[in-house]
């Protein structure tokens, strides 16, 4: 059955730079073939290099015929492709890092998982945050789609959100409480500093503005979710602002009837490689919410990241949320660069905060002073 909201959607690809492997947005077929491919899991020329014209008919419901012109417009494509266009985009190692480093973090206003992620959730990388329901996923998406927006005078993105809603748990209620709680505390700061340029930058995220500046798609199944994951770049070239992209939740439509594990492999892999080239190459945050499943191991039984093992190269960092003691805990489950380590978080009224220590009481300390105490 054809789904004409992804044939439109396919329809408007832009090209991609010609480097194997190639994305098949970039090739010379119909609408209606591009959608039949993208359903069946092919999404770039090297998901077609050991496809024969049966396979292809089988997997895709094209006729023999056109499964064949199909593979000949793919191949002969990519065989015209020029090499050295393949060497344009190298950069040193120097480079990189200088790259990194001038990037700004996105905050997530908890102190603690802040300094876990070593100053706030990266820019240029994808990461992805699991936990069970409740424990605040999707208040976290939220409260980064509004972070991203703190002006670069006070160290931040200063830059705009997308958010990919696939369960419908967006609340633009809970948004505009976040965004109010947000702008007050950035004006705080600015009137603490007494600096006529930081309450200018202050005055600058009003809570209708923020709003405005978060750019919702809901997403009904998981076609509409990979058609817009590949149309997201040229979303993002007439929205330069978006510094930030979240997907909420990345596992909802793959869970749910889908029996062929195959297909969903390929989807994934696809989505994969898509959201970890829009992350390097436009230099932005890429976040994916996640879900749990129990898994049995030699112990009993744990919670453990949905879509399996094979999921887990899909992000740079990962972080699990989880109750403990009636406590929310996050803990930094992977990372390139940073320690795993375990913190603990609140959400509140104004949205996601760290949990306030409170300090031991005189007569806890015992009625003696320190050594060295007068």
């Amino acid at each position: 059955q054809k789904c004409p909201a992804a044939e439109r959607s396919m329809s408007g690809l832009v090209a991609t730079r010609t480097v194997a492997p190639r994305d098949l947005s970039s090739c010379a077929l119909p609408p209606a073939i591009r959608a039949k491919l993208l359903r069946a899991g092919f999404q770039t020329s090297q998901d077609l290099e050991d496809v024969s014209v049966l396979e292809l008919s089988k997997e895709t419901g094209l006729a023999p015929e056109e499964a064949l012109r199909t593979l000949k417009e793919v191949r002969g494509d990519v065989a015209s492709d020029v090499a050295p266009s393949a060497h344009k985009d190298s950069r040193s190692a120097l480079q990189l890092l200088k790259s990194t480093q001038r990037l700004p973090h996105i905050l997530t206003f908890c102190a603690d998982i802040d300094n876990m992620l070593g100053g706030g959730v990266a820019m240029g990388e994808v990461t992805e945050f699991c936990g069970v329901p409740g424990i605040g996923k999707t208040q976290l998406g939220i409260q980064l789609a509004v972070d991203v927006h703190l002006p670069s005078l006070f160290g931040g993105a200063e830059g705009e959100a997308v958010y990919i809603d696939t369960e419908g748990s967006f609340m633009p209620q809970r948004a505009v409480e976040i965004a109010e709680a947000f702008s007050l505390h950035v004006s705080k700061m600015a009137n603490l500093r007494n600096d006529p340029a930081l309450s200018a930058a202050a005055n600058s995220v009003a809570t209708d503005k923020i709003l405005q500046s978060i750019h919702l798609f809901r997403i009904h199944d998981y076609v509409e979710q990979i058609a817009v994951i590949h149309t997201l770049p040229g979303f993002l070239d007439q929205h330069p602002k978006v510094k930030l992209v979240v997907i909420d939740s990345i596992a909802f439509h793959f869970r749910h009837n889908f029996e062929d594990f195959a297909l969903r492999s390929r989807l994934l892999n696809g989505i994969a490689q898509r959201l970890t080239q829009i992350a390097t190459d436009r230099e932005i945050a890429v976040v994916l919410v996640n879900q749990v499943t129990t898994k049995i191991g030699s112990n009993g039984g744990y919670l453990a990241p949905a879509l399996g093992d094979s999921w887990a190269h899909a992000c740079t960092s990962r972080v699990m949320l989880f109750w403990e003691a009636g406590s929310r805990f996050a803990r930094l489950y992977k990372s390139p660069s940073r320690k795993c380590e375990t913190v603990a978080y609140n959400i509140q009224a104004e949205g996601v905060r760290g949990v306030v220590r409170k300090r031991p009481r005189a007569s806890e300390q015992g009625e003696n002073p320190p050594p060295g105490g007068s």
